[in-house]
């Protein structure tokens, strides 16, 4: 044995040649995301949450609007823009649930994309906000999420299933929302469709020509929610 090591313990020879042989020793450990409360004991961190608000300039929701009765042949469907989306998101990094959305609409701010007469799209604008949604009386209309679950389908998209209560014309009930979800650290896209029927909120489908050219009672929407 070289004299260096003459008086060296045999122990403390042998840690020192197995700290230099395993690699593992040497290599630092991870930091684990965790905290120590007050009586000592250490407790795991929760995953972030993620916050968002809703972007009307660069979201888009539509309600579409078929036509029935005798002479439903004449009459045309229509698609309605809603212009005024305000709103707030959050959901768990890597899992989405628990999650919530909270999302209003200004009832007023509807407005008819055909292609139709300027005087035809005023006169369908103005009854459908005097006598269809009375937006005197029930100017906002309310979606907050009760419930919500997501599948992974990559690192930065989900399936989503969003429960929530629908308050429109005063009536509130809850429905389900199918949507796909992409997001990132900045930014959230939500893509999707339900339907709904006017009877369900009280709203009384318009109708011309005494009645032989109605709007049906289903109304369909879809919607591609931006979020920052």
């Amino acid at each position: 044995m070289n004299r260096n090591f003459k008086n060296v313990p045999v122990n403390l020879i042998a840690i020192a040649v197995c700290l230099t042989l395993s690699p593992v020793a040497l290599t630092p450990a991870r930091p684990i995301a965790s905290s120590i409360n007050s009586a000592g004991v250490i407790r795991m961190n929760a995953p972030d949450v993620r916050r968002y608000h809703i972007d009307a300039n660069q979201s888009t929701f539509m309600v579409h609007a078929f036509v029935g009765g005798f002479l439903s042949s004449f009459g045309h469907n229509h698609n309605i823009a809603v212009k005024n989306i305000s709103g707030e998101t959050e959901f768990t990094d890597g899992t989405v649930a628990p999650a919530s959305l909270h999302m209003k609409i200004e009832a007023n701010s509807l407005v008819v994309t055909d292609k139709i007469s300027d005087k035809d799209r005023q006169t369908i604008e103005q009854e459908m906000r005097d006598q269809v949604l009375e937006t005197g009386k029930y100017s906002e209309i309310i979606f907050n999420s009760t419930k919500i679950e997501a599948t992974k389908n990559s690192d930065t998209q989900y399936q989503a299933k969003i429960w929530g209560d629908l308050t429109l014309h005063g009536v509130t009930h809850n429905i389900p929302l199918n949507a796909q979800l992409t997001f990132d650290y900045k930014t959230l896209r939500a893509r999707g469709e339900f339907s709904l029927k006017m009877s369900d909120y009280g709203i009384k489908a318009p109708s011309v020509a005494g009645g032989t050219i109605t709007v049906k009672d289903t109304l369909k929407f879809n919607f591609n929610i931006f979020s920052q």
